[in-house]
């Protein structure tokens, strides 16, 4: 008798673990991947591909609001040298485009980092804009507004990934990243600079011919800065999902 008794609870427990897994709702913003899948890398790419338009509208639910745009509060730049040297400051940073991403490969690898390429098309770039120093001869002192476009951009991401468990359910944390970023088109334009037509005209021109050595000045700040709001981003949607959510099985 005890047996049997031993034996029904045993199935009543499995039928509640069994039905517990089915309750369990995957949200519509996870697409899932099979863990011992032998083209997991391509399913993870896939996986964050799927992830692009929720994280463009924002995921009221994990309680992250809408990525675009990416906002950041400031790029100083020193373009020329000396103690006249045109020097830049952005402020107020908006960034377009970002989330229009398309990621071309993942590569996990055991007991290293993972690495992935990702393609962004075009993003734009609105700011304050201030500057001081010397510029084409002219003093280039004066505030106004800046506008970039970048074109074709690819971007290779290095992450270390970290878990932990909280109520007993394991969860993963993304620990750090580094963006290394590509821009093969640039194009850069002031306007309102003290209201100073020839000054906007002097910018204009430097810009114009300068675009690609300007954008390798402000590389390693944005590059940094990119870094930062990624990992933001991920991290508060891997705070908020499970890890077993992302695999089926």
């Amino acid at each position: 008798m005890i047996d049997y008794l031993q034996t029904i609870f045993v199935v009543v427990i499995a039928m509640v673990y069994v039905q517990a897994e089915k309750s369990k709702v995957i949200p519509p913003y996870i697409k899932q991947c099979i863990r011992n899948d032998p083209k997991l890398n391509e399913c993870l790419a896939a996986e964050i591909n799927h992830l692009r338009p929720y994280l463009k509208e924002g995921i009221d639910e994990i309680e992250l609001p809408p990525v675009e745009p990416f906002r950041m509060d400031s790029l100083s730049l020193a373009i020329t040298g000396g103690s006249n040297g045109y020097k830049i400051t952005l402020r107020d940073i908006d960034l377009f485009g970002a989330s229009n991403f398309s990621i071309q490969k993942v590569l996990l690898r055991p007991n290293a980092p993972f690495e992935g390429k990702v393609r962004i098309p075009k993003m734009t770039m609105d700011a304050k804009y201030a500057s001081t120093g010397v510029l084409l001869v002219l003093p280039a002192n004066g505030n106004g507004s800046f506008h970039a476009d970048l074109g074709d951009v690819t971007a290779t991401v290095k992450g270390i990934v970290s878990s932990y468990y909280k109520d007993t359910e394991k969860y993963y944390n993304l620990d750090f990243l580094e963006v290394d970023l590509v821009i093969k088109k640039a194009y850069m334009v002031v306007s309102k600079v003290n209201n100073n037509r020839i000054i906007v005209e002097a910018t204009n021109l430097f810009l114009r011919e300068n675009g690609q050595e300007v954008l390798q000045v402000m590389m390693p700040q944005l590059r940094s800065k990119l870094a930062a709001i990624f990992k933001t981003i991920v991290n508060q949607l891997l705070t908020h999902v499970p890890a077993d959510t992302f695999f089926s099985n």
